[in-house]
């Protein structure tokens, strides 16, 4: 259990503390001293034997009483734990906010998708909030820092897909085939239904329990979701693939803009730097997704202007998958308890 001290502090209750992206929230929560006590719970909400500083411990199951001592519940576990989650949050009175981080919950009636990073969240909307996918969070923060400095005529991404967003399993599956193939031994397959070691990927197997189109079509969903509620500078809808890349960690996307005008590539990086992005020039290191882990914010660098196209941009933008949605929650935590006092 990760516990922020404080006199006055608000329960939040992490439901799938022992996935890998449960591991990243529990740390930032605690790293920034919100005003908060974590407890913890397994994937599926039930009651299981777990490990905390190399002992072995005894997850309690998520039940309707500690929903009454929550303030929030953060939901980063199985689609079956999403169920059971959603059941109990729905029928505690008052309701808990519960922030599902995995999109299992997004055709409940209540759901309403939030950007963090990108938006001030208004929290009076709805207890059920959805953060949006990192990749379309990313997305909606370059494209609006760039159409402050010129009108944007279209857009297009490629977005590659780190094996991390399957979650451990897609992780321990990239290893075991990287070695594998290196002791010329069968193919675990379990996750992907295809190699994905040393390969790229447009589409995963017919018996992959995922698919990349529907990871695709989330992050479009939410793309024009956050887009709609754009009020200020018009962007219009970027058309957007996604890859699997062999990759453990980190979203790395390839992004082309072309703009109403001639572009200087210059003015733009300088328009796009922000607290959130990290802009490096011609003369620096293009960011990378291995040097992106554990980071806040996005890192965008090799930026030019198309040989073929004098209004349009090739950028090429890193981040964290895991730490982006981190930090989202932790964003929301944050206006949570601000609303407290």
């Amino acid at each position: 259990m990760a516990k922020v001290q404080d006199t006055k502090a608000m329960s939040i209750a992490l439901v799938g503390a022992e996935t890998l992206l449960g591991r990243e929230i529990a740390e930032v929560l605690k790293d920034r001293a919100h005003e908060a006590t974590l407890h913890s719970y397994s994937a599926s909400g039930e009651g299981s034997f777990g490990e905390e500083e190399g002992e072995a411990v005894y997850v309690e199951p998520l039940t309707a009483a500690a929903m009454k001592q929550s303030r929030a519940i953060v939901f980063c576990g199985s689609r079956e734990g999403a169920a059971k989650t959603y059941d109990l949050a729905k029928t505690a009175s008052p309701h808990p906010v519960l922030i599902d981080c995995t999109g299992y919950l997004e055709e409940r009636p209540e759901s309403r998708t939030i950007s963090p990073l990108t938006e001030a969240s208004d929290l009076e909307q709805s207890w059920l909030l959805e953060i949006a996918h990192p990749a379309a969070s990313v997305l909606i923060l370059v494209l609006g820092r760039l159409a402050r400095h010129d009108r944007i005529r279209q857009a297009i991404a490629h977005v590659f897909e780190p094996a991390s967003e399957r979650g451990s399993r897609g992780i321990s599956e990239l290893q075991r085939q990287t070695t594998s193939l290196l002791s010329f031994k069968p193919l675990d397959k379990a996750v992907f239904d295809a190699q994905v070691s040393f390969n790229m990927l447009s589409q995963y197997g017919e018996e992959a329990p995922t698919t990349l189109v529907s990871v695709e079509q989330r992050i479009a969903r939410h793309v024009t979701t956050l887009l709609a509620r754009n009020t200020q500078t018009p962007i219009p809808n970027p058309s957007l693939r996604v890859i699997q890349a062999p990759v453990f960690h980190g979203y790395s996307i390839s992004l082309w803009v072309e703009f109403e005008r001639t572009i200087n590539s210059t003015a733009a990086a300088e328009a796009l730097a922000c607290a959130q992005v990290e802009v490096r020039g011609a003369e620096q290191t293009a960011p990378d997704n291995v040097g992106a882990a554990s980071q806040s914010g996005v890192t965008a660098g090799d930026i030019r202007v198309d040989e073929n196209n004098p209004r349009a941009l090739w950028l090429w933008i890193v981040g964290d998958n895991l730490r982006l949605t981190a930090d989202a929650v932790s964003e929301a935590v944050s206006d949570l308890s601000a609303r407290r006092h």
